[in-house]
């Protein structure tokens, strides 16, 4: 074993070189906060889309993103088919599309109301504060997921200076609205 300090005490608290169980992982994952985002495309067989929290932006010059998918997802087959994504930032008011999407795939696009297509054909949903268009770049199998790289080609934000709701986040388990903190 191998050990690690601990931060502002001096002790050294060994580490578990035998591994850390994916409960384990999971626990401590869920007291970090991620925002909520849902990725949609189409495939032959019709529109897909999944929730997804592990959204980062990658790079400015050129505009990058990325995400991961579970190598289990019902969306994998055609994630790994896909030229393009939409990424939607989920706001406050969209807990019920998060919801949605984290569902059986036969009853994520059940309801023609929530959303339409892009001219280049992919599902993007109404109400949306922002969501952007990505070509997908790169598709990386790592441990039990594909870590997913696009570049942006294009923007949608209607939230101005002022948003018109704050974003929704996902923490332990739970949905939440950030607060502002008294500075």
């Amino acid at each position: 074993m191998t050990e690690a300090p601990q931060p502002h005490t001096g002790l050294r608290i060994p580490d578990d070189l035998s591994g850390i169980t994916a409960e384990q992982y999971r626990a401590s994952m869920r007291h970090y906060p991620a925002g909520v985002t849902v990725v949609t495309l189409c495939s032959p067989n019709g529109p897909v889309g999944f929730t997804a929290t592990s959204f980062a932006s990658l790079s400015l010059e050129p505009p990058l993103v990325s995400f991961n998918i579970a190598h289990t997802s019902s969306s994998m087959a055609a994630m790994l088919d896909a030229d393009s994504v939409v990424i939607h930032f989920l706001g406050e008011h969209q807990q019920h599309i998060a919801q949605r999407f984290a569902r059986t795939a036969q009853e994520r696009f059940t309801d023609r109301s929530l959303w339409t297509t892009l001219d280049t054909g992919e599902p993007v949903l109404h109400g949306t504060p922002i969501w952007v268009r990505a070509v997908v770049q790169q598709l990386i199998p790592i441990g039990d997921h594909t870590f997913v790289v696009g570049l942006v080609t294009r923007v949608h934000d209607n939230t101005d200076e002022k948003p018109s709701a704050a974003p929704l986040l996902y923490y332990n388990g739970r949905y939440h609205r950030p607060s502002s903190l008294q500075g």
